[in-house]
């Protein structure tokens, strides 16, 4: 398995982009309609049309004008970082345009949006093996990150997008921009920005972000999921949940949430992240849960 190659250690950083994107002819591109505002600029739905190929729809990120040129490479490093990455549960990048403005990331279109409001709209919707198919997926692309070397940081129900099949899929690749684009980031005392409730004790204490530190987040996407996108840890404040958390309190079962399933939420928030489970072992217990339904009663 290839190792994540960080777009920042390039002396140029387009340099990246052209190792890791394919560039697309802007004809090629139909923009529709606007779907969302990001750092950088509007997200649009369109299609996608290249020579020998049939038309697929397609999600457009656009770069706003007058950005500066630490802007567009910040932009860009989103198409570098996924470029690199080939699993089905991990959001597909089909290019970029690079040479001609708006420059713009083209990647697979999600119909159903972020797992968050997609959960809450439908409430109640679902059976449990329909919520642990959609935490599988998550489990085995965020696997297949852990085995890449690539720490994700900001694993949480609002960067997973779910497609018109309910997978999901992990998204959210820009590195200084995963926190900074991210309203439930906060800063802490020294001055980084963290989504405090989605992140492990020791990222927060000390900044160290690894795969335990995801596997701690994924425990946190476990009860969005299960609860259909309650908020974690209600309207505690950040303080509070990080005092809580400290002391050992962890999230109860949402409603209905099989036992087996609270447990391996538990596990997740082990304080001490060496005994937390790795992807590997999680998804191995999730498949397990699926081929076996009494379980989850």
């Amino acid at each position: 398995v290839r190792t994540y190659v960080d777009p920042f250690t390039y002396e140029d950083p387009n340099q990246a982009v052209r190792e890791f994107a394919k560039e697309i002819d802007a004809s090629c591109i139909k923009i529709e309609k606007v779907i969302g505002v990001g750092e950088f600029g509007e997200v649009c739905s369109g299609r996608l049309k290249v020579p020998g190929k049939r038309e697929i729809c397609v999600a457009i990120k656009t770069l706003k004008a007058g950005y500066t040129d630490k802007q567009r490479r910040d932009f860009l490093s989103e198409a570098s970082i996924m470029g690199q990455f080939d699993h089905p549960n991990i959001i597909h990048l089909e290019g970029v345009v690079t040479k001609c403005k708006p420059v713009m990331i083209i990647t697979e279109y999600m119909e159903n949006g972020s797992l968050d409001a997609f959960l809450r709209k439908n409430d109640g919707r679902f059976t449990v093996i329909q919520l642990v198919g959609m935490l599988r997926g998550i489990g085995s692309g965020m696997k297949y990150l852990s085995d890449m070397s690539y720490v994700h940081r900001d694993l949480a129900a609002r960067n997973i997008l779910v497609n018109s099949n309910l997978v999901c899929k992990v998204s959210d690749f820009g590195m200084s921009r995963v926190l900074e684009d991210d309203p439930e980031a906060a800063y802490t005392t020294r001055g980084g920005k963290i989504p405090i409730r989605w992140t492990a004790p020791e990222a927060i204490a000390y900044r160290k972000f690894t795969s335990a530190s995801d596997v701690w987040s994924y425990g946190i996407v476990m009860w969005e999921v299960m609860s259909y996108g309650e908020r974690p840890y209600w309207d505690m404040s950040n303080q509070d949940v990080i005092k809580a958390i400290e002391e050992g309190y962890r999230l109860p079962p949402p409603m209905d949430c099989p036992i087996a399933l609270h447990q391996l939420m538990l596990d997740c928030w082990q304080k001490e992240r060496s005994d937390r489970p790795k992807f590997g072992q999680i998804v191995n217990m999730l498949d397990k849960l699926i081929r076996n339904p009494n379980s989850l009663k």
